[in-house]
Order: structure tokens, then C-alpha cells, then sequence
């Protein structure tokens, strides 16, 4: 029997996930317990999930999941290298494999472009193409060419994670397998396609209000029915008051704020009138919009770069089948979970309880109460 992890958002939860819990098991055989690590109440792309972490991790569980965790918010809030490293090294102690999409579908491609990013030659490439002033990814691609590397796995979306997931194994000496498994469809196509639908299109027809029952698998559909819809457009005043009430040391300690980006973020902060207005004032060739919505997000949350960048102690249980006990049983065996239920006192559960609370503000409707969160937690190793 083998333990597959899979590190992902479910935002929402639609075939397409289905599809892959199916893949896994016709190539690992049925027995295979899915161990999802999952993005708790904030994604990678800077924005509030437009479910709940609750329903989203029941939908997996519904649909086949073995075991649900929180992805730690410091980690999902990450860049994809950031992203990847926090969730390969919480999964790497009890899984056997790491599986993800890719559009390639190819682990021996995906693991040599992942092995030239760790070269010695890499580095000093990629700072040269980062001083000629174009932005990282096009700086990362130009580098990977430069050191002789076919750059092609570095275009499109789930390959450009999937190489950060296979680095993040090879760095930290993982003994995960990574099991790729081929995505069919467009990542960001905004019109739903039901054989492939992307999780874009089906949080336009959420927000939208259309309906979107045929693109999710009928197990979930049930636990999304009438769910209250969180959008950032919900909670843009509450970011704002936060924004316009913060010092300029608060700005200068936010994440993702280098080279001076923070002082353009504040001066933005303190002269336009909306969100957008705010974003587009920021932006520059040199920084992609998606670094400026997750610094965005950490300024409204009050995630300094000290928090970003410290270990998380713990993560999350966010559900389980029985089937997926044993495999609780074993990570506490290993050492990265010694402790369940336990409340500790600790900082980082302060923040997370205060990060749900900020949650319900996103909320389309009536906003959620505070002090809301119930879960159990699994406490890390020192």
C-alpha cells in the first residue's frame, strides 16, 4: 500500500481533482491512501479561497481523499518555490510519492530543468538577467537558456510548479517520488470546460452566481450547495483600512517588499482611492501582479517578513476517512507530529485564529463571526 501526497487548493474542489484521485489509484492500485495538504482560508495568488477550508477539505474527503491537512498560511501565501518547499517538507516524512499535475506530464524533463535551477551555474546567470530589469520568471527562463537548459518546462503554469515541487524533493533530499500526471486544458480558461474544467472559470460562474453543478463531482456537490461565497471584492474596504493605517515601518517590514517595493506600495496606499487603483500604481515590469496581491494580502492579515519566513510549528488536521488513520498514526511515528489536539499557546496559533477571523470579512453576505475555528492541530517537532 502506498501514500501518495498531493499539495494543492481545491479552489474549488471539480472533476478534474476527481480525475486525479482516479489516476492514482488505477496506477498505485485501490488500496493507495491520498494524503492532500491543502491550502487553508488563503491561496497562493494572493486571494481568499471562495469556500471555506471546511467544505473544501469535506468535498476531497467526499470525493476519495484518505487525509486532509492545513497547509500552514505562511507556506500558502509563498512564492511557488516557497509553496512547494513548506509542502514537500511536511509530506516528505510519510509519503511515498508527490503527485501533481503538469501539462508535460514528463518527471524525467520536469527533474532535469529542477536539477539545472540548483546548479552552480544558474545563480550567477539569473542575477545577470534580473540587472537587465525584466521580471523574474522571464529573468529564471533567460538564465535556464543561458546555461545551455531547455527553458520550454518553465511556460506554462502547473509545469512551472511542478518543476518547483521536484526541486524542492531533490534540495531537501526527499525520498517522495514525484508522480506526474498529465493536465489536459487550459489553467486560466475562463470559460468552464466540463471535461477539464479550471478553477478560474468555475470561480466566475461562483461569484456570478451561474450555475456550475456540472463541474464538480456529484460527492461535492451537496457540501458547496448555498455555501457562502468569499470574494476579494467583498472584503476590498476592510484591506484598505488596513493599508491606509499602517506606519512606515509596517510597510518596510512587510514580505515580498525589496527594492524598495514597499515604499511604492505605501505611497500608493496613502494617494489612490480603490484597491486596483492601489495595485496598478505598484506594478512594474519588474514585479509580477501576483507577488503584489500576496504582499497586499500579508499587509491586511500583518504577516511581517519575520512570520513569513519562520518554520511553521504545526499543521492542521482539516479531516479524515479510517482509512486514513494509520497513516495519522504513522507521521506522529516519525517525529514531525508528536502531539494532537493539543493547544500550545503558542504565537503562530494566536495569528492563525486572528488570519480565520480576517477570513470572514471576504464574505459576500453577512461577514462570519469571530473566533469560529474548531480544527484540531498537529503539532510539529522542534
Amino acid at each position: 500500500m502506498k501514500t501518495v501526497g498531493i499539495i494543492c487548493e481545491y479552489n474549488p474542489f471539480h472533476l478534474g481533482h476527481q480525475k486525479q484521485f482516479d489516476m492514482i489509484r488505477n496506477i498505485l492500485g485501490s488500496d493507495a491512501v491520498i494524503v492532500c495538504l491543502m491550502s487553508g482560508n488563503f491561496v497562493q495568488r494572493g486571494m481568499p479561497a471562495v469556500f471555506d477550508k471546511s467544505l473544501r477539505a469535506q468535498a476531497a474527503i467526499d470525493c476519495g481523499a484518505d487525509l486532509v491537512l492545513e497547509l500552514p498560511t505562511t507556506y500558502a501565501l509563498s512564492s511557488a518555490e516557497g509553496f512547494a518547499a513548506g509542502g514537500v517538507k511536511i509530506l516528505s516524512s510519510f509519503c511515498d510519492y508527490l503527485c501533481f499535475g503538469s501539462e508535460t506530464g514528463d518527471a524525467e524533463a520536469l527533474m532535469n530543468t529542477a536539477q539545472a535551477l540548483l546548479s552552480p551555474q544558474f545563480s550567477p546567470a539569473l542575477r545577470s538577467e534580473l540587472e537587465s530589469g525584466c521580471s523574474f520568471p522571464v529573468a529564471r527562463q533567460q538564465a535556464l537558456a543561458q546555461i545551455g537548459c531547455n527553458a520550454s518546462l518553465l511556460e506554462k503554469p502547473n509545469d512551472i510548479l511542478a518543476v518547483e515541487y521536484c526541486k524542492a524533493i531533490l534540495a531537501q533530499g526527499s525520498s517522495m517520488q514525484p508522480l506526474p500526471i498529465r493536465r489536459e486544458g487550459d489553467y486560466h480558461d475562463t470559460d468552464a470546460n466540463t471535461e477539464n474544467p479550471s478553477a478560474t472559470s468555475l470561480r466566475r460562474l461562483i461569484t456570478e452566481n451561474k450555475s456550475w453543478d456540472l463541474f464538480v463531482p456529484s460527492a461535492a456537490r451537496e457540501t458547496f450547495r448555498n455555501a457562502p461565497i468569499h470574494s476579494l471584492a467583498a472584503g476590498e474596504r476592510a484591506i484598505l483600512v488596513r493599508l491606509r493605517t499602517m506606519t512606515d515601518l509596517d510597510f518596510e517590514a512587510l514580505p515580498y517588499g525589496s527594492e524598495g517595493l514597499w515604499r511604492k506600495l505605501m505611497r500608493a496606499s496613502r494617494s489612490c482611492a480603490t484597491l486596483e487603483d492601489v495595485l496598478t500604481a505598484t506594478k512594474s515590469k519588474r514585479y509580477t501582479r501576483t507577488r503584489l496581491d500576496r504582499m497586499v494580502m500579508c499587509a491586511y492579515l500583518g504577516i511581517t517578513a519575520q512570520i513569513m519566513n519562520s518554520p511553521a510549528p504545526y499543521v492542521r488536521v482539516l479531516g479524515a476517512r479510517n482509512t486514513g488513520i494509520p497513516t495519522l498514526k504513522k507521521a506522529r511515528e516519525t517525529g514531525l507530529f508528536p502531539h494532537i489536539g493539543e493547544k500550545t499557546g503558542l504565537e503562530y496559533e494566536k495569528l492563525e485564529q486572528r488570519w480565520d477571523d480576517l477570513y470572514g470579512l471576504f464574505c459576500q453576505d453577512t461577514p462570519s463571526a469571530s473566533g469560529q475555528t474548531t480544527d484540531r492541530r498537529i503539532y510539529l517537532a522542534k
